[in-house]
């Protein structure tokens, strides 16, 4: 039997070995992954006056781009477990793809809600990148992998902002209108989902023994994925946590763009740029919770990394509700960089966490804490739908959240992970 095992160090610049080489495709994986879910957020100026969209049914929709995914992330755990990381992936990539490229064909606010609700199961492949990647590294070191290859992925975000509005004027610039040039756009993500299935089954492995298949691991976890970890409550205050970083990630991620066109009138391909700032801050900062956190579990265990990620939420909390309070465009890009530092930060620090929680139920495990996320992005939609709320009071009241929220981590108690249950993947 194959005897390779999960690597002690990150060397990020390095495609060598299994271990390295799932890891940078996998972080690639899930960067197209968000080309594909967020894609037609920093186009919505366009969507909202070509499908006359009200502000009730714009947050219907960015409700809906997030629901789907609540449940596609807890399948997809249970999948990971027992079908497999690698074969997981490819048949999301290839179900996601064809809703992304078919998004365009939608003619009304029913047509691009359902659309839109179906792109949403695309955001299932973040559990699937954090299992592969906990899978490839050993325990001293899983935090940060699990860090970088979330951040370089959730970068995506950023770039899409970035990148759609430019694809969008080029598009225009060919002679299209702009009631056509969003609907062709979305083909791009579409194509680069497609050519990533066939990169993942092809490159990767499920372990760095083999595929599941291979070490007949399949049939032996299928006993092991134990749904009674629901009663631990670590998993649901993970899954808080989530709900209200990651949850505000993607919520600002589909607002930004329309926010900045909104309060401070700029044009949509400059407010991407603005919005794409956000999302840039992955380069670095979730990697920096992850990092941090490993640091601090070498000299304070759990607990510590408990303290830590309260404290990050702390911060994120504040900072959001001076970006809510920002007087003018120079004072909202600088604390939206602030609250974004930290928000990242506890991303990475939660999934530091996450792993060592149940290590025999890991893919469940991630599913529930990931799932969590799109509950707090669903959640917050809903401010943002409402008529009687400002998108400036929405964020406010995120903020105040994130503060209680970061006080009941305070409070919780990450035990030790027995030597026991870490993982054998040999």
């Amino acid at each position: 039997m194959n005897t390779i095992k999960p690597l002690e160090k990150l060397h990020v610049f390095s495609f060598k070995g299994v271990q390295m080489r799932t890891f940078h495709i996998t972080w690639l994986t899930f960067f197209v992954c968000f080309f594909g879910w967020f894609g037609l957020a920093p186009l919505m100026p366009t969507i909202k006056e070509t499908l006359h969209l009200s502000k009730s049914q714009i947050g219907n929709i960015i409700i809906a781009s997030v629901s789907g995914t609540i449940i596609a992330r807890l399948l997809i755990g249970r999948l990971c477990d027992t079908w497999g990381p690698r074969k997981t992936y490819t048949a999301l990539l290839l179900l996601g793809s064809i809703p992304v490229m078919g998004v365009g064909l939608a003619n009304s606010y029913e047509s691009f809600l359902l659309f839109r609700l179906a792109i949403s199961i695309v955001g299932a492949s973040f559990v699937i990148t954090q299992f592969h990647t906990s899978i490839m590294f050993s325990p001293a070191i899983k935090g940060t992998a699990n860090a970088v290859a979330g951040g370089w992925g959730n970068l995506g975000g950023g770039v899409t902002n970035m990148v759609m509005p430019l694809i969008f004027s080029a598009i225009v610039g060919f002679g299209y209108i702009k009631a056509d040039a969003w609907r062709y756009a979305m083909i791009f993500p579409g194509i680069l989902m497609l050519i990533m299935a066939f990169v993942y089954y092809r490159y990767t492995k499920d372990t760095p023994a083999g595929n599941y298949d291979e070490i007949e691991r399949s049939a032996d976890q299928k006993s092991k994925t134990d749904y009674s970890v629901l009663k631990d409550w670590r998993i649901w205050a993970l899954s808080l946590a989530y709900a209200v970083c990651f949850g505000m990630e993607i919520t600002f991620d589909n607002v930004a763009a329309l926010h900045f066109v909104q309060e401070y009138g700029l044009t949509q391909s400059t407010a991407g740029i603005c919005a794409g700032a956000f999302g840039f801050m992955n380069i670095f900062a979730r990697a920096l919770g992850g990092i941090f956190a490993d640091k601090v579990g070498k000299t304070y265990g759990m607990r510590g990394k408990g303290l830590l990620l309260a404290t990050v939420l702390l911060l994120e909390g504040l900072g959001l509700i001076m970006f809510a309070n920002a007087g003018n465009l120079t004072m909202a890009i600088l604390s939206m960089i602030g609250f974004a530092l930290f928000l990242k930060m506890a991303n990475g620090t939660t999934y530091a966490i996450t792993p060592f929680v149940n290590a025999k139920n890991v893919g469940l495990v991630s599913g529930i804490v990931g799932a969590g996320g799109n509950v707090g992005g669903m959640m917050f939609g809903f401010l943002f739908k409402s008529e009687n709320i400002t998108y400036m009071q929405a964020f406010a009241y995120i903020g105040l959240i994130v503060i209680a929220i970061s006080v009941i981590i305070f409070i919780t108690r990450f035990s030790e992970p027995k030597k026991a249950m870490e993982l054998n993947l040999a």
